[in-house]
């Protein structure tokens, strides 16, 4: 007569399986439970949006060992500024994509982005083909309030810790609307309508620390004063570091 093999001679691999998955969940609690408040909220925030990676270059929170620099002294992992900074550039990478894009004509682009050891610099344009702001007027075309409104949940949707300085510009020779409104004053309400739209769609109020009009006297370095691209309004948006005086608790 065969012998009878029995049924459940892998049990204890299941088993086995169990306490090591018990194991590892509980040494992400622990690794969890010793992180500071940044790395908490982008854990968070990894979790609340599971298709965007915070960190580029990374499959999740973790940082791949290509982009582990600064190292934090609490481990082997960037530093909470250094995790927002690469987060920051992530959402300004992702803004750029929702525009149109012509690769024929980069000069005619709606928006640059310049990286700063701080942060970024999002120039919006207030381009012929595509203007931001109505003719002679502060206030924004259709187009405007899509690019501001988009800016503005792109930034607000992941964190709230990012500190923003928003800038008008004109270009030299724009004929003044009256004596008693110039490019001073146009250029002023140019940053403070995109104040207005930030805050409209998620940005809070303590993010914004500067909002200021430069007239025609920054224009752009590779075009002339006159150039209609000198018209347009600069999003300065900052990482508060760890040594921040304003920074909360």
């Amino acid at each position: 007569m065969a012998k009878k093999h029995g049924h459940h001679g892998g049990a204890w691999k299941v088993a086995y399986a169990d306490f090591v998955t018990a194991m590892m969940a509980l040494f992400l609690v622990l690794w969890l439970t010793s992180q500071d408040e940044k790395i908490k909220e982008a854990v968070q925030r990894s979790f609340n949006h599971p298709f965007a990676s915070p960190i580029p270059g990374a499959s999740g929170i973790i940082p791949t060992k290509d982009v582990q620099s600064p190292k934090s002294e609490r481990g082997n992992f960037d530093s909470p500024a250094a995790l927002e900074l690469k987060l920051l550039r992530k959402l300004a990478a992702d803004f750029l994509k929702t525009l149109p894009h012509n690769p024929e004509s980069p000069d005619e682009e709606a928006v640059k982005l310049d990286y700063m050891p701080e942060g970024i610099r999002i120039t919006v344009f207030n381009r012929a083909n595509k203007p931001i702001f109505q003719s002679d007027s502060a206030s924004f075309t259709e187009y405007g309030q899509w690019v501001f409104t988009t800016l503005a949940w792109q930034l607000s949707r992941y964190s709230t810790s990012f500190l923003i300085e928003l800038e008008g510009h004109t270009e030299v020779g724009h004929t003044p609307k009256s004596e008693d409104y110039g490019n001073w004053e146009l250029s002023s309400d140019f940053a403070n309508t995109a104040r207005r739209k930030l805050l409209e769609h998620g940005i809070a109020e303590a993010q914004i620390r500067k909002v200021a009009g430069y007239a025609d006297t920054q224009p752009m370095p590779d075009r002339q004063g006159t150039d209609g691209s000198n018209r347009r309004v600069s999003v300065v948006v900052k990482v508060k570091n760890d040594k921040d005086p304003t920074k909360t608790k």
